[in-house]
C-alpha cells in the first residue's frame, strides 16, 4: 500500500498541477512538499490539515489510510420545492396498489392485496403513507390529474373529518377520490369534486365501508 506522501503525490498529478503551485497553495515553503514526495518521508499532521481544508474534494480516509476512493462523492442536488420528491422501487418501500384491489387496501385485507405483485417505492417525503393508488378519472382536476399516484394514511371509521381535505372513501358506491365537506347533519358527509363539471353529493356516513386520508401526490412530468 502507498503511503500517504505518495498519495499526496498522486492527488498533485491527478490535478495536473505543479509541485511548486501546490505547495503555494497549502502556504508549504518552495520545495517542503516535493522534497517528501521524492524522497518519499513523511509530512507533519498540520500540512495534512492545510491540504484537506484547502481541498474539500479529497477524500481524507484515502489520504491518511489509502482506503476508500481519492476524491468524496459530489453531493446530490437538493430538489426545488416546486418539483415532486424522487422515488425509487424498493421491497421496503410503499405498496402501491392496482385500482381494481383498493377496497381490500383500505380495509387491510392483505390476502386480496397480496393476490397481485404490488410495486413498492420508497418516497422520502410520504414516511407516514401506508400505500399508494392511481388517479383515474378528471373529476379532481386541476388538483389530481388522471395518472397521478396519491399517497395514503389509513383512518378509522369513526375518524374525525378533516373538512375540505381529500379522502380515499370505500363506500356503497365504490372507491373514491373526493373533498370532504360537512354534511346536513352528523351522520352525512358531502363529496366535492374540484372539477367543477361534476356535482357535489351527499353520502351517509353509515355506507362508508372504509376510508383514508390523502396526504400527498407524486406526478410525472
Amino acid at each position: 500500500m502507498s503511503s500517504i506522501i505518495e498519495r499526496v503525490g498522486q492527488y498533485v498529478t491527478s490535478k495536473g498541477l505543479s509541485m511548486r503551485a501546490f505547495e503555494q497553495s497549502i502556504g508549504a515553503s518552495n520545495g517542503a512538499i516535493g522534497r517528501a514526495v521524492s524522497k518519499k518521508t513523511d509530512i507533519g499532521t498540520v500540512w495534512l490539515s492545510k491540504i484537506i481544508d484547502t481541498y474539500p474534494e479529497v477524500n481524507a480516509i484515502w489520504l491518511v489510510t489509502g482506503k476508500g476512493d481519492m476524491l468524496n462523492t459530489p453531493p446530490q442536488p437538493t430538489p426545488a420545492h416546486n418539483e415532486a420528491p424522487i422515488a425509487y422501487k424498493s421491497k421496503e418501500g410503499i405498496p402501491l396498489i392496482p385500482i381494481d384491489a383498493m377496497a381490500g387496501a383500505l380495509t387491510e385485507n392483505s390476502q386480496a392485496v397480496m393476490e397481485y405483485e404490488c410495486e413498492h417505492y420508497v418516497i422520502p417525503m410520504f414516511k407516514g403513507a401506508e400505500f399508494l393508488i392511481p388517479v383515474k378519472g378528471d373529476s379532481m382536476q386541476p388538483k389530481y390529474y388522471s395518472g397521478d399516484i396519491v399517497a395514503c394514511k389509513r383512518l378509522p371509521l369513526n375518524t374525525f373529518f378533516q373538512w375540505n381535505r381529500t379522502y380515499v372513501i370505500d363506500s356503497e358506491q365504490g372507491v373514491l377520490i373526493k373533498r370532504v365537506k360537512k354534511g346536513e347533519d352528523d351522520n352525512h358527509i358531502i363529496l366535492v369534486s374540484d372539477n367543477p363539471e361534476y356535482d357535489p353529493f351527499t353520502l351517509e356516513k353509515s355506507g362508508i365501508y372504509s376510508l383514508a386520508l390523502v396526504i400527498g401526490v407524486v406526478r410525472a412530468e
